[in-house]
């Protein structure tokens, strides 16, 4: 789990892409999408998965301007290249990271 604290550091300033899952554990949606990003996790090595709690980190939702949730960002090189709104099947989320990360 990342944290204001450690966003810089697990996001910002790792080697490879990044996914961040913003997220709440009383948001249905993330529920759902949770067993999803934890597959595409184990199935893609170069890409890793952070989940943040926007409750607990607000500080880091507010820099992002996440406005719902579940919000997907993807950040490489330090900064945000795409974000995506909202639960979705996992064929769709791969086939968007897959255009993305080409």
């Amino acid at each position: 789990m990342t944290t204001d604290a450690t966003f810089a550091a697990d996001v910002l300033d790792h080697d490879q892409p990044v996914l961040v899952d913003f997220t709440a554990d009383w948001c249905p949606p993330c529920r759902m999408i949770a067993p999803v990003l934890a597959e595409i996790s184990a199935e893609r090595p170069g890409l890793t998965v952070r989940e943040l709690n926007t409750d607990e980190n607000p500080e880091t939702m507010r820099a992002y301007q996440v406005m719902a949730l579940p919000t997907l960002m993807l950040f490489r090189d330090g900064a945000p290249v795409a974000s995506f709104v909202g639960a979705r099947p996992k064929a769709k989320l791969l086939a968007d990271l897959d255009d993305l990360l080409g």
